[in-house]
């Protein structure tokens, strides 16, 4: 499913015509929206990487890696797609994918963390390819996958109470600002604002000390470890949170905004890039949700030059991949509970929009209970996560006692 040949033609025409349209379809709101995307996939997802990264005990260099990996290739990818097919296609890395791997890490060595990476992008690249994506996506009930995330996000969220009241200035600050524009602002991203709030007020009532200097580390390949048990526990899972969490909101937002989105293309480059990344440490690099909807909504301007949007958020956050080395330091700086409270605003929508499509029908009520409380649980067995085994719980309670 692709852009009608019709549009490749005038679009291929009007290259041709005006050597310089990209650069004239630069436009304020783009640029706006851009920015935008960008600094919300560069604030919670960081934190959260570094949280996960932390809880596996990973090197200054395995986690500079990680980071410049995603930001890196998930930039080139915000700016080829967009400019390829004249669709604001915004690329990023999964931020529930993140929040999957810091119940992970800690099981696993290095190399078999990268071997996951590695075969989790093969497995969306086939999805992609074979037109196997919304069969895999109907196999297991939307209402279990949805319920899961919620669960596996709603830990996040909860240390939001316990952050405010460890730091009520800047935990207030940024909770009246959320709500505030939440109700007042629409054009704006309320988390946007609850960020900006808590690091103003922050930088005015803090002593921050950065962390110690890292010393600049060129990006390196990883070795990768294939196993069965990083197939099923770290492949499987990862995979399906992107397709389900990232590829199909980005592509439902593109055609709700009357995009025709080669749908087989975004999700094998998605699996192309992830590969790409994963060999030098990061887990994926796809579309984004979010990021795709705020560079495709109408505040990006005329519907025409929306693509830019994409392409400016791209190469914010390729500066960001590559200066991650400078950054780390200083977001590793940052209080524990201030950390806490900006990945709980950062997932504060994936909570609700999980809960609301897990819950709100009554076919799938027990499978969607069962896979949110054991993901909830955060048990692990036999080496097998939490999330994982809420995924399979609530997949038979819904293809046997819920059928």
């Amino acid at each position: 499913m692709g852009l009608p040949e019709e549009r490749h033609n005038e679009y291929s025409s009007n290259e041709k015509l005006h050597k310089y349209s990209v650069i004239r379809d630069l436009t304020g709101e783009n640029i706006s929206s851009g920015i935008i995307a960008s600094t919300l996939v560069m604030t919670g997802p960081a934190l959260i990487i570094l949280q996960a990264a932390a809880a596996g005990g990973f090197t200054d260099q395995q986690t500079i890696n990680w980071m410049f990996a995603v930001y890196f290739f998930g930039g080139v990818y915000s700016i080829l797609m967009p400019l390829l097919y004249r669709i604001p296609i915004t690329g990023g890395h999964s931020i529930t994918g993140a929040a999957f791997l810091a119940t992970v890490t800690a099981q696993y060595t290095y190399p078999e963390l990268i071997g996951g990476y590695v075969m989790s992008g093969l497995l969306i690249f086939l999805v992609g390819i074979t037109g196997l994506f919304t069969k895999i996506i109907g196999w297991v009930p939307k209402e279990v996958i949805a319920s899961m995330l919620g669960g596996l996000v709603a830990g996040y969220v909860v240390q939001l109470v316990p952050a405010i009241q460890d730091m009520p200035l800047v935990g207030g600050a940024a909770l009246i600002s959320f709500l505030l524009f939440t109700r007042y602002v629409k054009k704006f991203p309320p988390v946007l604002a609850a960020v900006v709030a808590a690091f103003v007020v922050l930088f005015f009532t803090a002593d921050l000390n950065p962390a110690k200097e890292i010393t600049y580390f060129l990006p390196s390949l990883q070795v990768p470890e294939f196993t069965w048990m990083g197939l099923v526990t770290i492949a499987l899972p990862l995979a399906m949170l992107i397709l389900s969490n990232d590829a199909a909101p980005g592509i439902g937002a593109l055609e709700s905004s009357n995009f025709e989105p080669p749908i087989r293309k975004i999700v094998s480059s998605s699996g192309v890039f992830s590969v790409i990344t994963s060999f030098f440490g990061g887990q994926c690099a796809n579309i984004a949700g979010m990021m795709s909807a705020i560079c495709a909504g109408p505040d990006s301007g005329p519907r025409e030059k929306r693509y830019m949007g994409a392409v400016v958020s791209g190469v914010i956050t390729i500066v960001f991949g590559i200066f991650a080395w400078k950054f780390v330091p200083f977001i590793q700086s940052l209080p524990q509970a201030f950390v806490s409270l900006l990945a709980g605003f950062a997932l504060i929508g994936v909570l609700h929009s999980s809960l609301q499509m897990g819950f709100s029908g009554n076919r799938y009520r027990l499978s969607a209970l069962a896979a949110f409380i054991v993901t909830l649980s955060g048990i692990s067995f036999l080496h097998i996560s939490a999330p994982v085994w809420g995924l399979v719980a609530g997949a038979v309670l819904a293809r046997t006692v819920e059928r």
